[in-house]
């Protein structure tokens, strides 16, 4: 049987096809996924990208603390001097150098931050007594607004049989703009940028190496 499109059994008012098209129209759930991840994205990547840089810092500072702790035994046993005399010293330079190479599986020293001290900081003295060293780290500062202060520091471990203080400081950057706010630690006022400060110590007795 033939079904007409205008007057036969099969035909459909124009009234009908419209209410069929609205009716499709309301149903169809084809890009609701796409705008509800444009809607969850930018805090499901924070989250994302707050996770891997807070690892990154994380392990970037237990590799200085190991740098510290292997060092500080070096110049607690004599393997490395300064300014005795003997093919052990190092300079402040070359101390720099050394440490870099601990610590260069993750982050990489120039030769210009070698040279002149930008994000890396040690602080390597000789105090009389474990009594007169200073109970707080130096140059840390007291509120996010602040900044490292380097005045203080200097390079002068002792010889045998002294008391001393290793103290090195790094300026993590970290790098999505997104997450910086909430992973970084000191928040300078004067304009720089925003960085997590890696400070780790010892506090050793020299042997009495000849």
């Amino acid at each position: 049987m033939h079904l007409d499109d205008t007057n036969g059994v099969g035909a459909v008012a124009p009234g009908g096809r419209r209410k069929r098209a609205f009716s499709t129209f309301f149903r169809s759930k084809d890009g609701a996924a796409a705008i509800e991840f444009a809607i969850l994205a930018i805090p499901y990547f924070i989250i994302v990208f707050a996770i891997l840089e807070t690892f990154v810092a994380f392990a970037a500072e237990q590799l200085v603390g190991n740098a510290v702790d292997t060092m500080s035994r070096k110049l607690r046993t004599g393997a490395i001097t300064y300014n005795l005399g003997r093919t052990t010293d190092m300079s402040q330079t070359q101390f720099r150098q050394a440490f870099c190479n601990e610590i260069s599986i993750l982050i990489s020293c120039s030769a210009s931050e070698i040279a002149t001290p930008n994000k890396l900081w040690i602080d390597a003295r000789s105090f009389p007594s474990f009594a007169l060293m200073a109970v707080t780290a130096p140059g840390i500062p007291k509120t996010l607004s602040g900044d490292l202060n380097t005045l203080s520091m200097a390079f002068s471990p002792g010889g045998a049989n002294t008391t001393n203080m290793l103290r090195v400081y790094y300026k993590w950057s970290v790098i999505t703009d997104l997450v910086r706010p909430y992973v970084t630690n000191i928040r300078p006022s004067n304009g720089t940028q925003a960085y997590y400060l890696i400070a780790q110590g010892n506090i050793y007795q020299t042997e009495d190496y000849p």
